[in-house]
């Protein structure tokens, strides 16, 4: 049954899997067929088998298949996860699998560390200048005193550099500068000169068109390649994808890299938990081989080689940030309908509203986290 084909939810028939399903969800609020905005609306008769056969990857890519409906994606997420039921999507054979898998292989190697680029950043410069804002930041905004999306993108690019302590003349590495947001931002405002390395092609041709004329020099390029002394470095929405077995390798360089007196910068979504694990369709639809980093993992890492001076937890602004992305994706898909498949559309909107979910359920995090070498007389991190 394809998104053509359908015509309203069917009864779902009363059989073993359809019992099951129903039972886990009793107490999350969810209810098959049901008449809160967060019910899915369900369109094929193998829904339920699917969703206990394969878990969040099933329940992810019926959706792209158009198998069911949901009004509140977002809060569908959230309640799902706030009943516990994240990591029992997962099927235990595919948890053991990527352990398996993550312990006996670097998945995000310099070999692949491209593969990330290919898969999403370089889908299309269009679709992502019409979900985000102006600045082109596609990571958390900062919304303390933000009332829109591009308000809270440049309150954060703003924080960045006041919690670095920029001056004009400085030379600040921007590791993972995507679109070229921070470098464009802290070149014209703060009068600083940005060496930004990104591993998307996309990413980078456009990152050099916005920067032209500011003393910003983008690189294509993984961060293990690189050379030289910085006054700061910054690394917004990029850690996500070193991989634990490269944190070590990480923050290495980062100290290498990093001048006597100098600051470091660190914004990544975060784990609550230790234990290596992702969600198998975000690994196979968006982020491919992108894993969470836990608190330990990033004090484990850095402990030795850098001093940590503040730790700033805004996960929830991640939930308001995501939402604003899906209606400015909604309001303007229309543009670029004709350039892409129905099932890439469904695909962004599940992305983005049940990662809003999952910060609404604080299943997941986001970090700013300043490091020196420790030969800074005093810091005091500003809000």
């Amino acid at each position: 049954m394809t998104i053509e084909q359908r015509i309203g939810p069917i009864s779902l028939p009363d059989n073993r899997t359809q019992r099951l399903l129903t039972a886990l969800l009793e107490g999350s609020g969810v209810t098959l067929n049901g008449d809160a905005p967060w019910d899915p609306q369900v369109y094929h008769p193998d829904f339920c088998s699917r969703i206990l056969r394969q878990g969040s990857l099933g329940l992810g890519e019926s959706y792209m298949d158009g198998w069911w409906e949901c009004e509140s994606l977002d809060e569908l997420a959230c309640r799902l996860l706030q009943h516990g039921l994240g990591e029992r999507a997962r099927p235990t054979s595919d948890r053991i699998m990527y352990r398996l898998q993550a312990g006996l292989l670097n998945l995000q190697s310099r070999a692949r560390a491209y593969m990330v680029g290919e898969a999403h950043y370089d889908l299309g410069n269009d679709l992502f200048e019409r979900m985000l804002d102006p600045t082109m930041c596609y990571s958390c905004g900062y919304w303390r005193e933000a009332t829109t999306l591009h308000e809270a993108q440049l309150a954060k690019l703003e924080l960045a550099c006041r919690k670095l302590e920029l001056r004009p003349g400085m030379h600040v590495l921007d590791i993972g500068c995507g679109w070229g947001s921070f470098a464009e931002y802290a070149a014209r405002h703060h009068e600083v000169t940005v060496t930004g390395i990104t591993i998307s092609r996309e990413q980078a041709e456009l990152a050099r068109q916005r920067c032209a004329g500011l003393p910003v020099d983008i690189r294509l390029m993984d961060y293990r390649e690189l050379d030289g002394r910085f006054d700061r470095i910054v690394s917004i929405g990029m850690f996500e994808h070193v991989g634990h077995r490269n944190y070590a390798t990480y923050f290495q360089t980062v100290e290498k890299l990093l001048a006597d007196t100098g600051l470091f910068l660190l914004h990544t979504i975060g784990s609550n938990s230790s234990e290596i694990t992702v969600d198998p369709w975000i690994d196979r639809y968006i982020f491919p081989n992108g894993v969470l980093p836990s608190a330990r993992y990033i004090a484990d890492a850095s402990e030795g080689l850098l001093l940590l001076e503040d730790w700033h937890n805004f996960g929830p602004d991640y939930d308001k940030t995501l939402m604003a992305w899906r209606n400015n994706f909604d309001a303007r898909w229309h543009e670029i309908a004709d350039r892409y498949s129905k099932r890439i559309e469904r695909m962004f909107r599940y992305y983005l509203s049940v990662c809003a979910g999952a910060f609404r359920a604080r299943d997941i995090q986001l970090w700013q986290v300043v490091f020196s070498r420790g030969r800074t007389v005093r810091y005091d991190a500003p809000r």
